[in-house]
């Protein structure tokens, strides 16, 4: 009863959250509410709600998608077990954080929803709770940990400002705040160097990867910022050159990459990069455009990948899914849509969002070399989204003793009303909220520039399909699987400038671990061990103590 009253309020709230930021859009209406929790003396502590049309429309993302995760998590994960219940749960809180988060104009609640999004994910990148989702959790909540640290400094500092509410003041704060923001930002959205939580938070369930690497927690660093967004975010030079880099080193990895669920959480990385790079160019509106535009086909993605798994006994190799096209033909068709509209095929929601980027980049008086870059990346999308196409289309089927076939379930209806959206949801963007006002005039070789590297990029990536035993070199393959040694880069220099120091090797510093913590443990670790002999051995031990004094006494 629950999932259908849940179901009923995520999908009315969409419509009503919808409509409503259309009519704000076209009237340039705000409303802003304040709820006085204490008061006293001169101190009022209070709770604002700030609604804008871009408040709305991303709520409404949100709760559109976090139902259709829900109905298809119905079949997903099981119905009428225990285990889905407290998934549910943990959902509901997930979802509810990100709405405190994107609600409210005070830097203390964006805390309290930020802080939320941080730990309910924890729980679910755990859910299956197997020693692999202990170390990517772990992994995912200390990363995001280290962004949380900047905020919290920065909502302390803004004290000495009177108010936490940023929009009021955001034209009088100090460079250093901003700073704060930005590496805080870059941790929640995985930015280079953070990067490397982003694909180890696989392990969660596919609904899970749906939602939470979508329209939630990668995207609330990128929400903050266009929040934030004023003079000093236009044309910084610094942090371009970061966004360019997560565009490049993502989308370099995803072309080595044979985990079906990590190709796509790098696709959602070089994603992310290519929405900080359009803030640090001024382009905040086109960064929000593509932000949810991005949201409706990259859960589609997810949703149509978690219906390969499993009818495909959860499997996630990409060399082990060929031909799945013949027994799925509609799980397919949706998931070669989402493809598409993430390469920026003309016409479908992924075009109208980075074609514009694209072409209003190309106003801006920046050099060659990141012009080559920046559009070299299309190229590389194109690349590796045409490889995964060819692996689990096209190439021969290794489990073929499996016989599945599509089910019309609760995963099939979702993925239906998910490809619709996918398909039409950024041309009525761009009509409602009028982002195709702006009149962009290049020469033709500039306009079909995008489409000339789109179409580079499938050749390149149909030729790689069958250069595939070429490069199995163990160097390529060690630093793109390790994300350019992003998730593995202590160990190295561990290794070379630790372990081959003079010192190191002569025993000469270890003095301090043997007669300190790292002998005590030593010694703890050792008498447990000869304890723990002594409990599971006791009758023999006892029968040898007998003899022994026995003798003795004889």
């Amino acid at each position: 009863m629950y999932l259908c009253w849940s179901l009923f309020f995520f999908f009315f709230f969409f419509f009503f959250f919808f409509f409503l930021s259309m009519y704000f859009n076209m009237y340039d209406y705000v409303v802003f509410v304040e709820y006085s929790l204490y008061q006293s003396s001169s101190f009022n502590l209070s709770y604002i709600i700030y609604l804008d049309w871009m408040c709305l429309i991303f709520m409404s993302v949100v709760m559109f998608i976090s139902s259709m995760v829900i109905f298809y998590s119905y079949y997903y994960m099981g119905f009428y077990s225990y285990s889905f219940i407290r998934f549910f749960f943990i959902i509901f809180i997930f979802v509810m954080s990100m709405l405190l988060m994107v609600m409210s104009p005070s830097l203390l609640s964006i805390m309290l929803g930020w802080d939320g999004l941080g730990l309910v994910s924890y729980c679910l990148v755990i859910y299956y709770m197997s020693l692999s989702s202990y170390i990517s959790g772990l992994i995912t909540c200390l990363t995001n940990r280290i962004g949380d640290f900047g905020l919290l400094i920065c909502s302390c500092w803004l004290i000495s400002f009177g108010s936490w509410h940023f929009l009021f003041y955001s034209d009088l704060y100090m460079d250093s705040i901003f700073y704060l923001l930005i590496f805080s930002s870059f941790t929640k959205s995985a930015q280079v160097p953070f990067s490397s939580w982003l694909p180890m938070a696989m392990a969660a369930p596919t609904p899970v990867s749906s939602l939470v690497h979508s329209s939630t927690l990668v995207t609330a660093g990128v929400y903050l910022l266009i929040r934030f967004n004023t003079f000093f975010f236009k044309f910084n030079t610094f942090f371009l050159y970061f966004g360019l880099m997560t565009v490049f080193f993502s989308s370099i990895c995803a072309v080595w990459e044979y985990d079906l669920k990590k190709i796509i959480a790098l696709s959602t990385l070089s994603q992310l990069g290519l929405m900080m790079f359009s803030i640090f160019l001024g382009f905040s509106n086109f960064s929000f455009f593509h932000l949810i535009s991005h949201a409706m086909f990259k859960s589609l993605m997810f949703l149509c990948s978690g219906v390969f798994i499993y009818y495909m006994n959860d499997n996630q190799d990409i060399r082990h899914l060929g031909s799945v096209c013949l027994m799925m033909p509609f799980s397919s068709s949706c998931f070669n849509i989402s493809n598409i509209c993430l390469c920026g095929i003309p016409f479908l929601s992924g075009f109208y969002s980075k074609d514009i980027i694209f072409e209003s980049f190309s106003f801006c008086s920046y050099s060659i070399f990141m012009y080559f870059f920046f559009y070299f990346s299309i190229g590389l999308t194109c690349l590796y989204t045409l490889r995964l196409f060819y692996y689990c289309m096209l190439s021969n089927m290794i489990n073929c003793y499996i016989y599945i076939y599509d089910f019309f379930n609760e995963m099939s209806i979702s993925l239906f009303f998910l490809t619709i959206f996918s398909i039409f949801f950024g041309s009525y963007v761009v009509w409602f909220f009028n982002f195709n006002l702006y009149f962009l005039y290049l020469p033709f070789y500039m306009s079909i520039f995008t489409l000339f590297m789109v179409m580079i990029g499938f050749f390149f990536g149909y030729e790689l399909s069958f250069y595939k035993l070429y490069f199995k070199i163990y160097l390529f393959y060690f630093n793109f699987g390790y994300m350019i040694f992003m998730s593995s880069y202590f160990w190295f220099f561990y290794y070379y400038f630790f372990n081959n120091f003079y010192f190191i090797t002569n025993n000469l510093l270890f003095w301090g671990e043997y007669y300190g913590l790292g002998g005590l443990s030593y010694l703890i670790s050792n008498f447990s061990y000869y304890f723990y002999l002594y409990l599971y051995n006791s009758f023999n031990l006892f029968l040898f103590i007998f003899i022994f004094y026995l003798f003795i006494l004889s």
